[in-house]
């Protein structure tokens, strides 16, 4: 079956412009509610969003969706993708819902549904709410029409949720961080968080206006966490998405840290801690080789998945690992959460600092990353990678690279575009061969 409103990540778009728009968002929420009306209990489901603007419209929409089909609705405000998840399976609900675009700009909008669980909705299930929105909604007789209620200690829950992951006999007193929170969901949590905990905690991006998610602040932007964090003098920086599943962190020095250092490091952890599942970790195709070659130094595996959290989930489930991402910093710690969570894995490395006793420029630099270059080559139709030449030049790079080195070439999923990667201990050699791959393709295509 086509699909016409899921991708990768749930339905994502321009707010306003289909299929982010009020009518489609009811609809969907009409037929999610349809597909989750298992049994004969009383159905709710739980609907978080971040700071943006549209979020209001979404969310009402929602609501209408979901009651009209008998559902119960629990709205939380805004809160942490992970922390839907969390509260879709503490509360028993029957479905869970995050109205956010993650890194995108505040234009954008987006719903991610994730399942009794807590964990994102699979194929099958995408599918048949697909299906449903072709046909006519099912709509609940009248005393059967869902009720709806605001949550109001629902952020207290997740900050106990998320405190609970850090170790019992640790604090954070004397350690001063910097956390940009991308004046997204997170943005009232995050801090509290750390202080609770103890930390010296200087704040950046807490101040949503609906229009200013993401705006030159966050993981996607960390130009102003890592001056604040040298201008301070902090022990270390995180950086969060608008929802709060990535983490980006800057070491005392100012320098980014992105998530294979951060997967190297937790996965070195509980490997040390006995705590490590699957003998290693999951992480994406776009993943370092310097992190494989790290890994295999450590006695470790490291699994790759395609592009995507989901990925990397479903291959963590199916092969038993406990830590999996991606370069981006989705973080997965499948011990604490059933999705990507930022401030978890933030924890997570500020635990790894403290017993460490060390500098974080030391701690969170474990390996020095391979040469990488990335080109996207935009084509107007039919297929450039089956053209014969095309494949020539790909096989004549890999060859040129060899064991030291890889290349990897894939189709965008969301745009026209060819992804050219290549990776190899040579900076240059790496330069030359995107550089003859994409002039490959741009003639073909």
């Amino acid at each position: 079956m086509t699909r016409s409103y899921f991708g990768t990540d749930g339905i994502r778009g321009r707010t306003n412009q289909p299929p982010m728009t009020a009518a489609v968002a009811m609809k969907v929420g009409q037929a999610a509610g349809a597909h989750f009306l298992r049994g004969d209990h009383k159905h709710r489901v739980v609907i978080g969003k971040d700071t943006r603007l549209s979020g209001y419209m979404m969310e009402s929409a929602l609501v209408a969706g979901f009651t009209s089909v008998g559902m119960d609705v629990i709205m939380v405000g805004p809160m942490p993708t992970p922390g839907i998840a969390m509260l879709t399976h503490s509360m028993r609900a029957d479905l869970g819902v995050m109205i956010s675009a993650s890194h995108n700009p505040f234009y954008d909008n987006g719903i991610k549904l994730f399942g009794p669980d807590g964990f994102k909705l699979s194929d099958d299930d995408e599918a048949a709410i697909e299906a449903l929105l072709q046909e006519p909604p099912r709509l609940a007789v009248s005393e059967n029409i869902g009720r709806a209620r605001r949550v109001e200690d629902a952020r207290g829950r997740y900050i106990h949720a998320a405190k609970m992951t850090f170790p019992s006999d640790l604090r954070l007193d004397g350690l001063k961080i910097v956390i940009d929170c991308a004046n997204g969901a997170a943005y009232q949590v995050a801090p509290s968080v750390l202080w609770e905990l103890g930390a010296d905690v200087i704040t950046l991006g807490v101040e949503p206006n609906g229009l200013n998610i993401n705006d030159q602040c966050g993981s996607t932007y960390t130009d102003a966490l890592c001056e604040r964090v040298v201008a301070e003098g902090a022990h270390i920086g995180l950086a969060l998405d608008g929802d709060a599943d990535r983490l980006i962190v800057a070491d005392e020095k100012g320098r980014v840290v992105d998530g294979d250092q951060l997967m190297a490091l937790i996965g070195t952890e509980w490997q040390r801690r006995g705590k490590l599942k699957g003998g290693g970790i999951v992480a994406t195709v776009m993943s370092n080789l310097g992190l494989e070659k790290f890994l295999e130094g450590e006695g470790l595996t490291l699994e790759r998945s395609s592009v995507g959290d989901r990925n990397v989930l479903e291959r963590m489930r199916a092969r038993d690992f406990n830590i999996g991402g991606e370069q981006s910093g989705h973080l997965i710690l499948t011990d604490y959460a059933t999705t990507g969570d930022g401030l978890i894995a933030g924890l997570q490395i500020l635990a790894a600092l403290i017993e460490s006793e060390r500098p974080a420029s030391e701690v969170l630099h474990l390996f020095d990353p391979y040469p990488q270059l990335l080109q996207n080559v935009r084509f107007e139709g039919g297929d450039p990678l089956s053209h014969e030449t095309v494949k020539q030049v790909i096989a004549e790079a890999e060859a040129k690279l060899g064991e030291a080195g890889r290349v990897l070439i894939r189709k965008s999923g969301t745009e026209p575009l060819i992804r050219v990667m290549a990776e190899g201990e040579d900076k240059g050699l790496v330069g030359t061969v995107v550089a003859d791959i994409c002039a490959a393709v741009e003639a073909a295509a």
